[in-house]
């Protein structure tokens, strides 16, 4: 099956359980996986056949953005559930990094496959 991807995508949000983390905004980077048929966007060369990755990511960054949250697990799911049920992808794959959660890391995060079915 195909798949479209957009990789880092960066959305600026109120998450965490410390009262901290509820005044200034954290970065979180999120890699997104679609499946997708190309099929008709492959023969058509028109938008309109294609999953629009660009308006799919503001509209990511928009649902992230809205409102605090307290886990990065509800913002997966949330974007998992945002991209199925508006970009009618059979399934995706969530994956949503926090790199100033822990100090000693990196970055710490988690992934989520969701689909239609």
């Amino acid at each position: 099956m195909d798949k479209v991807f957009v990789k880092g995508l960066r959305a600026d949000a109120y998450v965490g359980v410390y009262e901290w983390e509820h005044e200034q905004t954290q970065p979180l980077y999120f890699d997104l996986t679609m499946t997708w048929d190309q099929t008709a966007a492959g023969v058509s060369d028109a938008l309109e056949d294609a999953l629009d990755y660009d308006t799919l990511s503001k509209a990511v960054i928009k649902l992230v953005e809205e409102r605090p949250r307290q886990l990065i697990e509800t913002v997966a799911a949330e974007v998992a559930q945002l991209i199925l049920s508006e970009f009618h992808v059979s399934e995706v794959t969530v994956r949503v990094e926090k790199p100033q959660a822990v100090a000693a890391a990196s970055t710490v995060g988690v992934e989520i496959t969701r689909s239609q079915h």
